[in-house]
């Protein structure tokens, strides 16, 4: 280990100071969990494709390449594929987010990688998984909680499902689940002193995130329809409301406590309305809470509701959210390269999390990373001649 790599381990925050992990360069849930694993202090190379023609990046700052640093390697070099095997000669984990079959013909599979490294992790994500019929088919987001009846299960009754972002596919289901996988299984390998291959796929991390309404299914307390349950916006206890300043507010008063204390709040009289849990009834109790919360501004009902047991809080924009109280009082937002950003979490009493560097460039620490990993300046310097790696 060279005395460079002590001090930035000395200077690295998290408790998986110590820990390397080489991360193939992709989209999605691939650049979250690398970014994860280096918000809890891993040292994490990214290995970029190199920039063929010389043309300039357009580079952002992009939050989800923070805290590692780039290597820019050409896999379809011999000499880059054997860089990255010296690289898995030292490593504890490596991941990536190809296509089943890409990376054996590519030379990096888990076999080839665990000759060199019998204690490696290896942790693969795809959205279908490696097997199945679906396995080479391309996809998204959208697709994968659609194949797992999470889709179906969201928006309005009268509108087809929406589109939710990408949170639920690619980052929840995905990016979450490979990086437990891979801090679990690096666990396990210290017992052990075997690696093994951590098969994430995004269609059944989303069915795990849905277990809960699966066991309400299950107990005859969820219907097919959408906007007709508890938890979609059917119930009136769990929704959104316009105001009068054309904002919203979300309202989620499901427990019979926290109902009665936002009624009392809201000036309603409960005789004058259907039971809380007649389902006959929400619509009756929908239109109520629309016409009142109409009535005022998104700020005054804040007034009224804020930090009480109505189970209350206003939609923010992402451009309000860094500024609400709890927000700064928690520091769930930074602000890091010239950009605010989500913080590292989940937080550690004493091994605490932080941003370990900066959104690298493909290729920024080609020269710096390889040398501290273990290869020579003689090593470096032949690869740059022959074009299996480049700089930035």
């Amino acid at each position: 280990m060279t005395e460079r790599v002590r001090e930035a381990e000395r200077k690295a925050s998290g408790p998986l100071v110590g820990v390397r992990v080489i991360e193939l360069a992709g989209k999605g849930s691939v650049p979250y969990c690398g970014m994860l694993l280096s918000d809890f202090g891993a040292d994490v190379i990214r290995i970029d494709r190199p920039n063929p023609s010389g043309r300039k990046f357009s580079h952002y700052v992009d939050p989800l390449s923070r805290g590692r640093r780039s290597v820019a390697i050409d896999l379809k070099n011999p000499k880059g594929v054997e860089t990255v095997l010296r690289l898995v000669e030292s490593a504890d984990a490596i991941i990536e987010g190809f296509r089943p079959g890409v990376m054996e013909r590519l030379g990096l599979g888990p076999n080839e990688c665990h000759t060199r490294n019998e204690k490696l992790v290896y942790g693969r994500i795809t959205g279908w998984g490696q097997e199945g019929p679906l396995a080479q088919a391309a996809g998204h987001d959208l697709n994968y909680i659609a194949l797992t009846g999470v889709l179906h299960a969201i928006g309005q009754a009268a509108r087809p499902p929406p589109a939710p972002l990408a949170l639920i596919g690619d980052f929840g289901g995905g990016g979450v689940f490979l990086a437990l996988g891979v801090v679990c299984a690096i666990l396990e390998a210290k017992i052990s002193g075997k690696g093994q291959v951590v098969d994430a796929a995004m269609i059944e991390g989303v069915s795990s995130l849905m277990t809960f309404i699966h066991g309400l299914n299950a107990a005859g307390w969820w219907r097919e329809q959408r906007e007709a349950n508890m938890l979609d916006g059917g119930a009136h206890f769990y929704s959104t409301y316009e105001t009068k300043d054309g904002k919203y507010v979300s309202f989620s008063p499901i427990e019979p406590e926290f109902h009665e204390a936002a009624i009392v709040l809201l000036g309603i009289d409960p005789v004058d309305m259907p039971a809380r849990m007649d389902r006959d009834g929400w619509p009756v109790w929908k239109a109520r809470l629309k016409e009142l919360f109409l009535e005022k501004t998104r700020d005054e009902w804040c007034r009224i509701l804020d930090g009480t047991d109505a189970c209350f809080a206003p939609v923010l924009s992402l451009a309000e959210a860094p500024d609400h109280p709890q927000n700064k009082a928690r520091g769930v937002f930074i602000n890091h390269d010239g950009m605010t950003q989500p913080a590292p979490t989940p937080r550690f009493s004493r091994t605490p999390g932080d941003i370990q560097r900066a959104a690298p460039l493909p290729g920024q620490h080609s020269q710096e990373a390889l040398l501290d990993w273990g290869l020579t300046a003689a090593e470096v310097d032949a690869l740059l001649k022959n074009g299996a790696i480049r700089r930035a």
